[in-house]
């Protein structure tokens, strides 16, 4: 099992945007192969980043997902909304 933490950086304007399309995005997740958990996280410090915390059954599952044309469909709708490239960190128990 493996844990993605992915970071985000917002634009200005556009926090409530994006909040509607991770929701549809989350739902949609539950049913990708390999998906066990996921949890959104907004910074205390800075109302403009965003952590997703994801929990997948191997490393292969995530890749899988990471490469998809659903997931590549997904960033083209949040590009517009983000300062930057995400971060993503892989982590392993």
């Amino acid at each position: 099992m493996i844990h993605v933490l992915i970071e985000r950086e917002l634009a200005d304007g556009m926090v409530s945007t994006y909040e509607q399309l991770l929701k549809g995005a989350l739902r949609r997740s539950f049913v990708v192969s390999g998906f066990i958990a996921g949890e959104a996280y907004s910074d205390i410090d800075n109302p403009h980043k965003r952590i997703l915390w994801c929990k997948w059954r191997s490393l292969e599952d995530w890749q899988r997902w990471f490469h998809s044309e659903e997931r590549d469909s997904l960033l083209r709708q949040m590009r517009p909304m983000l300062i930057g490239n995400e971060k993503i960190t892989v982590l392993e128990h």
